[in-house]
């Protein structure tokens, strides 16, 4: 390894500091940002050392003293020399380097002044004593004693006026200090400062009370030492947890050497770390991990009071029986006895401590959490071992975790082996091996399901089977299932389906053929389904046997003899059934009508044959009928129960409640029935009198040499005619499924009131009703507890109800409002009308939202002003409008209380209360019209809004222009407003009349500083003034989105919200591997080659968000980008307004910390008191400072965590990569967000020293470093599976909480969603079913279909699916599953059960939906709710998403293949079976069954056009254009555009948007090209299904998830969707022309078009979408550009190391990777016969060969064929290789050409031989080429030793060449005419993208198509 010069390094370190130092004095540097060089110590001194905090000390107080600052570098220096004094740690020669450099500086600076170093230690003491005085240690160290001493967290600190960051740098830099004293007092005068310091150090040591604690490093509790800036351990849940782990008497002692870590007492923990030697960040993670679980659970069962709080013993059996339920349900099965006597006999200690063994076994255990029943077994035997030792005096080390040193040490003794052998069997083959070749997971973890697992011992014994390493030639041995790869495993998982439909297609198509009579004789030949079931049957036992194979030598014995019984027993019914109908039809034939013997013996069989079946089918599948066979111990019963069904660990119990399981057969019956009658009336009937008629017909003459047909009754135009109508019939279930579920879906919705407020106009409408509805169901009865504020006690007035409601109501609404303009959707105006008053002063009335009162008052007025009529009906036209009525009344009492507060002298006072009793007295009678001069109340209002408009100056100084505005108003009411008889008694009032003479009236005026008055000014200012209508208020279409989500789901049902106190505690976890976290200035800038920057399009995108942006930094509309970039916190919010609206980790972050903000903004709301069981009464309801209070952070803090699991994060920091930089921006932003990665030691040189793995968690320290937490050492490299699964699984033990919610770097969350996360998580604990719920299902909202066409589609597919399918999916069907994202978990289920997902390699590549599987599996529930929704971005160009479609497609391919689709299959009940095979793999069978129904109908009529038949059936019996055939064919072609398969969308669209909308919509879907989309979509999913069953090749597929706005190469398009589109397209094409050429059709070309206009829409969509939807594909220079990149690109030689991107060789070679076995090449050959059929076919149709249809005729085509290869091959022959005859090559290629022209114009000349014939002849050979290339690359092996294969690889570039011009030709055509590209751009993107987008080209001079 070269290392880099140190003077580049050291230049580097000095340059990056100078950069921090300015920026920090610039004041522009990140408040918590590491500067100095104390940001670049390397990892392997900041793990031992605290050099870091040192340098950041010696940095902080550099302007304060920096003399000191440079004794603390020096001494860091020391320490870094003393550590690694030869610089053999990464990065530490050059960080010595830079360090040396930074104290030569501070020498520098003192000036040339000589420095004495003797006086060092004594500086640095006067230093340490002054910094404690200025900062008032003292008193912070003598509360915390106080604070521990009284169990209470008082506000005092709060007057230190010391904030949390504050407190803990002063303590980080004391502590520096310390430590530096400490090392150099050793040398210092004992009797003089050596002696000072060496007694504080002892005075520090001896207090309990230190400040170490607040720079231990924790998670969340501060266990190891208390902590001043976090009060969570003063709650009195959390002290009662810590309190209950505590080591008691009843423990063995533990040994005097035995170091307990922190300031704390030892607990349970430290003896199981002794004991089994678990690591001591695995004991300190687990330790906080039990605590908070046992806090938590207790504070749901109530809040212990008393000063020392104890833990419930229920909490603890609560705690106990969760934890270990997963182990007691184990040791239950393999009926052995759990390691504990009894749950009675056992005490609370007990219970405890085998909780935190289980814990401490899981979170060491890596790789092996995977296996949860191998952690049981793990558990099982050390829970033995500890209760051994527990019952000993002294504790001593565990024999099985015992190393020879004489330590315990569990990973090495325990973990270490299993994982060795996991690894060894992952990488088996390179880990390429077949997956029926090496043992996954699963089998490991199946290992245990059987008692013969205890064979392995314990300790355990390495010569094991189970930890027997694999060999290169002989594998290992599977469990006990075999993921063999074929598509028999369809047949095999879900044979019931299948059998299912054969027996009905039999029965229907029998009683078809008998006219629909049904008589003995149908009945007879009915009953043949006895023989088909049973053969069925037994066919799946044979599969059973057959893909068995690889397992039998290590499965367990029973499974085993389960097989061979059933398949005897199946090949002994099929045959006694067979025999016994095949005598049943020979009596048939038999004239005797007596003779019915065997008729009778069969109907006997079949009777107890089908009841027996029928029985058990019941017993074990009905729910009323499982309990009793579960409870029947009878052997005999048990016996044939198992042979029935075989019996595992997983898939005991599936069934249901009786109600839910009639709800979902109904379902099915009804489904069930519209499928059989279509089937039966639409399908079979019709075709039966053709196909009786057709078997009838005499000899046919055919065409050409016909092999089978001829002399078995035409049976080849038989198939070919039922072929299509049997493929549609096995599909179409799908389609009513699908149809069945729109409705049923519709409906459910419809009753949860999903879409009731669906416009803006409707939120306006309803907003009166919300306050009541957010009460009820999101705020806690505590926080309802708040008293009314005007009388102190609730009263049952409804407007004093409603007032409190909304004072409840308006905190949380503002804070939305807040965060809507924090997200730039509102701008500061919006925010304003949007916001709510607090509702909570003295005012009787409601005060509504600007938005809905504004222009109300001017309304009122002008209906005032048109009055003629009584007050009564004034008012009443004024209450039409309700916020009409509301803002005049708050107009009326406001003015009266800001009169009254405003009017201080007394003759004022008695005005104002005279005119406002003369009023109320007017109304009281009714006679306000009379009293009052309407007419003069526009002029009134004009000196109320003057006078407002003062008030809200807020200048004091103004208070002479109040007094004049006022007595201006007192003018006009007394002059002009009042009637005449009123005026006069005012005029005459001499107390009035003599203040106005002397000029006292008014003359004193109170200026307003009341908060109440102040609110009340400005609000009735706005009343006032805003004139313009605010129904449009928000304009952005995403604040009105969510606004109208969150309003409509108020009235949702939903449980009711717990205080966030008893709230469930849980995680969001998000794993992450390399995306874009950050934007960086950069990518902003960058520019595509038409100029357009993601900046430009995302100011076009979203204009108004970027103008409300620009308002929020206080920067003009007009500002350009470039000024931004002049202002680094400008320039950084741009990234992050940039990022908030990409697929962005950043975006993720922010919105998943909504959940704290909320839980925060509850808890303040609650006033929950410390230490006290009881919740303080506001008496002024505000939100303010809800952020910075410590007890609500610290109550959030304890039922909230996001950890981020960074996969690669040490790596990125490692080499300073931009990733890095962000992540840690993200830590310091977000306080209480958690990064986890996996760390690789490479701290030496040595490249001997084995790499050494840990798990680490950090968070952002003081100083914006990573502060690390914990480190967790693994066995090895965790990556032996799929990536983002063992990402999840390294990470998971840093979770925490009850629930854990997963979800992916691409989605958003908000904050009036996350408001609802604690109504959610009550659903754990309601009535879903006969099981709790496991995972809890969530809405998604797709929020990126704004940004094109495709985005848009792909975001109401993705809606449909994620909304009404999930619904229906849920209830009535009970088959959800887990499909990734936002769904939550019940955390202590899943990891006590393997886990959040699978990672077995490629089978578990679709790895979320496992979890699904496995949690059904184990008894789990899945539900769906959708009152609460979170965002989900989604690919948004063509390219992005047909690789998402085809990882997607890959993986269910791969579930095909995998023992829970087929452990399901078979444990499900029928219908439940029915509901899970369409959810799951058969979408996708269907879909590829419909793409095979155009190649199967178009095949039978290339059949019936080669060989004639067509129309030779047609003259005699007028019967191709059938019904049947019709029907058939418009089935597939609804189908195949996607009509039915949209059902589903439009319905969601009708439900949520209304129908008018929805028609729009969908009508805008389909003029933006929706079902070529969609069309296209179906080959993708056909195409990567198909592939993955029969060859593999599923993996990941980077999809990227940037903004498309780039044009896509034709190349680049062509490599991507020529095996899986163009190919097959152009092979329909061929056989629509073939169609078109020879066939017949009874009507001509409207026929013709009919037949197959949806087999070219196909054809269309297929070859042209990826160009449709590219942009600018149709631009000419970019079609030249594109054409001059393909032509290189194809012939380009490949070579080592060339990329496919690049070479066309090198693709090719890619494209045949996937063909690898022998099986594979077997399949691919016969799939490849079908080419030769077109020229077998078309020699038979032409002129030439005549009437003759000998074989020979084929045989001489062959012989044309291969002289064509031959004249290509001398056309071809490559020069270097004949540079020795050049010459004559050329002359012969010459003759060869001349003589080739002669020769075919003297065929044509001279023969039969036409020109359509030579076109023909090309439509021939052109498919037999393919064919033989086909089966060339099939077989390469061969190829390549008879040395074809450059010939090959020609042949092949001659074909792709082709392709491309056929494809190219139309595209280049169209890019001729210039309207055709901006016609795309409108079709691609919005309207304000296009004209943006046709702007900058205009202004940029199109650049594109300037050369530069």
């Amino acid at each position: 390894m070269v290392r880099p010069p140190p003077r580049d390094n050291w230049e580097k370190l000095v340059r990056a500091t100078l950069k921090r130092e300015q920026l920090r004095n610039a004041g522009q540097g990140h408040a918590r940002h590491a500067s100095g060089i104390a940001g670049a110590v390397p990892p392997s001194l900041a793990q031992t050392t605290n050099v870091d905090l040192i340098l950041q000390a010696a940095d902080d107080i550099q302007s304060e003293d920096p003399n000191v600052a440079r004794i603390l570098c020096e001494q860091a220096y020391s320490m870094a020399q003393n550590l690694d004094p030869k610089s053999d740690g990464r990065g530490v020669l050059q960080f010595k380097t830079g360090l040396m450099s930074v104290i030569k500086q501070k020498l520098a600076k003192e000036g040339g002044v000589r420095i004495d170093r003797n006086r060092d230690i004594e500086n640095l003491w006067e230093f340490y004593q002054r910094y404690k005085r200025q900062h008032r240690v003292d008193d912070i160290q003598r509360e915390e004693q106080r604070m521990q001493e009284s169990g209470t967290f008082s506000s005092t600190l709060g007057e230190l006026e010391l904030r949390s960051s504050e407190m803990k740098k002063i303590i980080s830099t004391l502590r520096a200090l310390v430590e530096v004293m400490e090392a150099l007092s050793k040398d210092a005068d004992p009797s003089g400062v050596g002696g000072l310091i060496t007694e504080e150090l002892r005075k520090l040591n001896k207090s309990s009370a230190t400040l170490s604690g607040e720079l231990t490093p924790y998670n969340i509790v501060p266990l190891e030492a208390p902590s001043l800036t976090n009060p969570i351990r003063i709650f009195p849940e959390v002290k009662g947890a810590i309190s209950s782990i505590r080591y008691t008497e009843q423990f063995p002692r533990l040994p005097a050497g035995f170091k307990v870590s922190g300031k704390r007492d030892a607990d349970m923990f430290d003896l199981l770390e002794f004991v089994f030697g678990f690591q001591k960040d695995n004991v300190r993670n687990q330790r906080e991990n039990v605590v908070l679980i046992i806090a938590n659970t207790q504070s749901r069962l109530g809040i212990p009071a008393e000063a020392d709080p104890k833990i419930d013993e229920k909490t603890i059996n609560e705690v106990f029986k969760k934890v270990l339920d997963n182990y007691i349900k184990w040791c239950r099965y393999l009926r052995i006895r759990v390691a504990w006597n009894s749950f009675e006999a056992i005490n609370r200690d007990r219970k405890l401590i085998l909780v935190s063994l289980y814990f401490l076994i899981w979170g060491e255990a890596a790789n092996v959490r995977f296996l949860p029943e191998c952690i049981c077994y793990i558990f099982h035997h050390m829970a033995k071992e500890l209760d051994a030792i527990l019952d000993r005096g002294e504790a001593e080390a565990a024999a099985s975790c015992l190393t020879e040193e004489g330590s315990a040490k569990f990973l090495e003794k325990v973990i270490c082996p299993i994982y060795e052998t996991l690894a060894d069997e992952a990488h088996y083959k390179n880990g390429k091996a077949a997956h029926s070749a090496w043992r996954n997971y699963d089998d490991f973890n199946e290992y245990f399901w059987s008692p013969a697992c205890f064979e392995l011992g314990w300790p355990m014994r390495t010569e094991s089977p189970f930890l027997r390493k694999p060999k290169k030639s002989k594998r290992t041995g599977k469990s006990s299932f075999v993921e063999h790869r074929t598509f028999l495993h369809l047949y095999r998982s879900f044979h019931r389906l299948w059998i299912f439909l054969a027996l009905m297609f039999q029965a229907l198509t029998i009683i078809a053929f008998n006219k629909g009579s049904i008589n003995l004789d149908t009945f007879k030949t009915v009953l043949s389904i006895g023989p088909s079931f049973a053969i069925m049957n037994f066919i799946k036992s044979c599969l059973d046997v057959l893909l068995t194979f690889g397992s039998y030598t290590t499965a367990r014995g029973m499974a085993v003899s389960r097989l061979v019984i059933r398949f005897f027993w199946g090949g002994l019914t099929s045959a006694s059934v067979t025999y016994l109908y095949v005598k049943v039809l020979q009596e048939r034939h038999n004239n005797n009508s007596d003779n019915s013997f065997y008729f009778r013996i069969y109907l006997l069989v079949l009777g107890v044959y089908a009841a027996i079946r029928l029985f058990f089918a019941l017993l074990l599948k009905l729910p009323a009928c499982h309990k009793l066979s579960d409870m029947s111990d009878q052997s005999f019963f048990q016996f044939f129960k198992w042979i029935y069904q075989e019996r595992y660990y997983v898939g005991r119990g599936l069934y249901e409640k009786m109600s839910d399981y009639c709800r979902y057969v109904v379902y099915w019956l009804i489904v069930l029935a519209c499928k059989f009658t279509f089937a039966y009336f639409l399908q079979i009937k019709p075709l039966v009198q053709p196909t009786n008629i057709i078997r009838g017909l005499p000899s046919l003459t055919y065409s050409w040499h016909d092999f089978i047909s001829k002399n078995n009754n035409n049976a080849l135009t038989i198939v070919s005619l039922w072929a299509p109508v049997v493929a549609i019939y096995l599909m179409d279930l799908h389609i009513w499924y699908t149809v069945m579920s729109a409705i049923v879906g519709g409906v459910i919705g419809a009753r949860a009131r999903l879409g009731e407020i669906r416009s803006i106009e409707m939120v306006h409408k309803r907003f009166e009703s919300f306050p009541g509805a957010f009460v009820k169901n999101l705020v806690s009865p505590q926080a309802k507890r708040i008293p009314n504020p005007d009388n102190g006690q609730s009263t049952e007035d409804s407007q004093d109800m409603k007032k409190a409601y909304a004072a409840m109501f308006a905190p949380f609404w503002n804070e939305i409002i807040k965060s809507l303009r924090e997200e730039d959707f509102i701008s500061n105006r919006e925010m304003d009308l949007l916001s709510i008053p607090s509702n909570a002063g003295s005012l009787r009335l409601v005060q509504w939202p600007l938005f809905l009162l504004s222009s109300k008052i001017l309304l009122a007025v002008d209906l005032a002003l048109d009055c003629k009529d009584t007050q009564a009906d004034l008012w009443s036209r004024i209450c039409r409008d309700e916020y009409m009525a509301y803002a005049v009344k708050e107009c009326y009492c406001s003015i009266e209380k800001i009169l009254y507060s405003l009017v201080d002298d007394r003759e004022g006072r008695l005005w104002v209360d005279r005119i406002f009793k003369e009023i109320n007295n007017s109304i009281l009678e009714g006679s306000l019209v009379i009293t009052l001069s309407l007419k003069k109340l526009p002029l009134v209002l004009s000196r109320l809004t003057a006078l407002t408009g003062l008030l809200t100056r807020n200048d004091p100084a103004l208070v002479k222009g109040a007094a004049k505005a006022v007595y201006e108003l007192y003018d006009v009411v007394t002059h002009d407003l009042v009637s005449s008889d009123l005026r006069e008694n005012l005029d005459t009032w001499n107390v009035l009349a003599r203040a106005r003479e002397e000029g006292r009236l008014f003359s004193r005026i109170q200026w307003p500083n009341d908060p109440e008055i102040k609110e009340l000014v400005k609000r009735l200012h706005l009343l006032l003034t805003v004139k313009d209508s605010a129904a449009n208020v928000p304009k952005n279409l995403e604040a009105r989105r969510r606004l109208e989500f969150f309003s409509n789901s108020l009235f949702m049902d939903m449980p009711s919200a717990k205080p966030v106190s008893e709230t469930l505690p849980f995680s969001v976890f998000t794993p992450y591997y390399s995306e874009t976290v950050l934007y960086s200035t950069s990518e902003l800038q960058k520019e595509n080659e038409d100029g357009i920057s993601t900046l430009f399009y995302l100011q076009k995108i979203f204009p108004d968000e970027w103008d409300n942006f620009l308002e929020r930094i206080g920067r003009r509309s007009s500002t350009e980008d470039a000024e931004l970039q002049e202002n680094s916190s400008d320039s950084l919010e741009l990234r992050f307004w940039v990022s908030y609206r990409g697929q962005t980790l950043a975006r993720t972050v922010r919105g998943m910390m909504y959940y704290r903000r909320a839980l925060m903004l509850q808890s303040y709301m609650e006033s929950r008191s410390l230490g006290v069981d009881s919740y303080s009464r506001n008496n002024f309801i505000s939100s303010q400072g809800f952020e910075s209070s410590r007890e609500s952070r610290a109550q959030a803090d304890l039922k909230f965590t996001y950890v981020v699991s960074c996969q690669i994060y040490g790596q990125q920091k490692q080499r300073k990569a931009p990733e890095a930089a962000d992540i840690a921006l993200l830590l310091q932003r977000n306080e209480g967000l958690r990064v986890a990665f996996i760390h690789v030691d490479e701290s030496t040189t040595d490249s001997t020293t084995p790499r050494v793995f840990y798990s680490k968690l950090v968070k952002a320290d003081i100083n914006g470093k990573d502060q690390e937490i914990y480190s967790i050492k693994l066995p090895g490299d965790p990556k032996l599976g799929e990536g983002k699964p063992e990402n999840q699984n390294h990470a998971i033990i840093f979770t925490r909480g009850d629930a854990l919610q997963t979800i992916d770097m691409n989605q958003d969350n908000y904050l009036e969603e996350a408001m609802k996360m604690r109504n959610l998580l009550e659903e754990f604990h309601a009535k879903h079913g006969l099981r709790p719920p496991s995972i809890l299902g969530v809405r998604e909202h797709v929020f990126t279909g704004s940004v094109s066409s495709l985005a848009w589609f792909m975001s109401n597919q993705e809606t449909s699916f994620v909304t009404l399918a999930q619904r229906v999916l849920a209830n009535p069907l009970k088959v959800r599953m887990h499909y990734g994202h936002p769904d939550v978990f019940d955390r202590i289920f899943h990891i006590t059960r393997g886990g959040i997902s699978k990672a077995s390699r490629v089978i578990n590549i679709s790895e979320d939906i496992y979890a699904g599987f496995n949690s059904t599996l184990r008894l789990g529930n899945v539900t769906h709710h959708e009152y609460i929704q979170v965002g989900k971005g989604r690919d948004v160009g063509l390219n992005q998403i047909a690789l998402f479609e085809g990882k997607v497609a890959g993986g269910n391919g791969e579930q095909v293949l995998s023992r829970d689709i087929y452990r399901l299959g078979q444990l499900f009940d029928f219908f439940r079976m029915l509901s899970f095979y369409f959810t799951t793999v058969g979408y996708y069978v269907c879909t590829m069954m419909t793409v095979l129904t155009v190649y199967i109908f178009l095949y039978g009529r290339a059949y019936l056009a080669f060989s004639g038949l067509d129309e030779a059936v047609s003259e005699k019996a007028k019967l191709l254009g059938n019904t049947a055939l019709d029907a058939a064919l418009n089935a597939q072609f609804l189908v195949q555009i996607g009509v039915f398969t949209a059902v589903p969308m439009i319905m969601g669209f009708i439900l949520e948007l209304g129908l008018l909308k929805a028609v729009f919509s969908f009508i805008t879907m389909q003029l933006q090209l929706c079902s070529v989309f969609f069309t296209f979509s179906l080959g993708t999913k056909t195409h990567y299904f198909g592939r993955t069953v029969l060859h593999g090749g599923a993996k990941y597929r980077a999809t990227g998830r940037g903004f498309v706005v780039r044009h896509i190469k034709f190349a680049e398009n062509y490599r991507l969707y020529s095996r899986s589109h163009f190919v097959k397209a152009l092979e329909v094409a061929l056989l629509l022309i073939v169609y078109i050429a020879y066939g017949f059709a009874q009507g001509g070309a409207v026929t013709y078009v009919l037949l197959t206009l949806s087999s070219w829409f196909l054809v269309i969509s297929w070859l042209f979408a990826p160009y449709i939807f590219n942009p600018s594909g149709f631009e000419w220079q970019k079609t030249v550009e594109d054409f001059d990149d393909w032509t290189s690109w194809l012939l380009y030689k490949g070579g080592v190391g060339v990329k496919g991107e690049n070479s066309w060789e090198s693709w090719w070679l890619e494209e045949q990777m996937h063909i690898q076995t022998l099986r594979g090449r077997i399949f691919e050959t016969i799939l490849s016969a079908r080419f030769f059929l077109f020229q077998y076919g078309v020699v038979y149709k032409l002129h030439l060969t005549g009437d003759d249809t000998s074989l020979a005729i084929y045989g001489f085509s062959w012989v044309v064929l291969v002289g064509f290869v031959l004249i290509f091959k001398i056309f071809t022959y490559s020069p270097k290789k004949s540079a020795d005859f050049q010459l004559v090559l050329r002359f012969l290629q010459g003759v060869v050409s001349i003589g080739l022209v002669a020769a075919v114009c003297l065929v044509v000349a001279f023969t039969p031989l036409s020109i359509p014939d030579l076109f023909a002849s090309i439509l021939a050979f052109i498919p037999t080429g393919w064919g033989i290339l086909s089966l060339a690359i099939t077989w390469k092996g061969i190829m390549k030793s008879l040395g074809l294969w450059e010939s090959v690889r020609e042949f092949a570039r001659m074909y792709d060449a082709g392709m491309g011009m056929i494809i190219f030709s139309p595209i280049a055509f169209l890019s001729w005419f210039p309207f055709i590209s901006t016609f795309q751009s409108r079709l691609l993107f919005n309207q304000a993208f296009s004209r943006g987008l046709e702007i900058s080209l205009i202004l940029s001079g199109n650049k594109a198509n300037v050369e530069t």
